[in-house]
């Protein structure tokens, strides 16, 4: 099974060529490692964190950085069961974040401290999905 922790080149290059000035939600589908993989000689490799730890580590250090850029969480959830999907694909944490433009998304992931906050959340994800939606008007039917 192939596994996704950081965007590929290419698809950057992509979402830099899409429109900077709309808003956008990134849907983020996130699983652990059992025990986090910080690099060799990082302060907290002797500690053997969790997956999960790590990504709290990630998430107290980039979210000022979020903040700051006028994002926020739009909505979290917790992983039950893939109705339609591989059977065996679960993740350990879902989300959307709400950045007011794409931009707004770049200024973040290029930011200094947001740079330093990454090596957490590398020592957490064994795997991931992040796709760039649009908001829609909720209506309250399918359309």
């Amino acid at each position: 099974m192939t596994q996704y922790r950081d965007t590929e080149r290419a698809q950057f290059e992509i979402f830099k060529s899409l429109p900077r000035d709309t808003p956008v939600n990134m849907l983020n589908l996130v699983r652990f490692h059992e025990v986090a993989e910080y690099p060799a000689g990082h302060p907290l490799a002797a500690q053997k964190l969790t997956g999960a730890q790590a990504y709290a580590h990630y998430g107290a250090a980039s979210g000022p950085v979020l903040a700051r850029v006028g994002g926020s969480i739009l909505w979290r959830g917790g992983f039950e069961v893939s109705l339609i999907g591989p059977p065996d694909e679960a993740w350990d944490t879902m989300f959307i974040a709400q950045y007011p433009t794409s931009a707004a998304f770049l200024a973040m992931v290029t930011d200094p401290e947001y740079q330093l906050a990454v090596v957490h959340r590398q020592a957490a994800v064994m795997d991931s999905r992040l796709v760039r939606t649009s908001p829609l008007p909720a209506n309250g039917v399918f359309e």
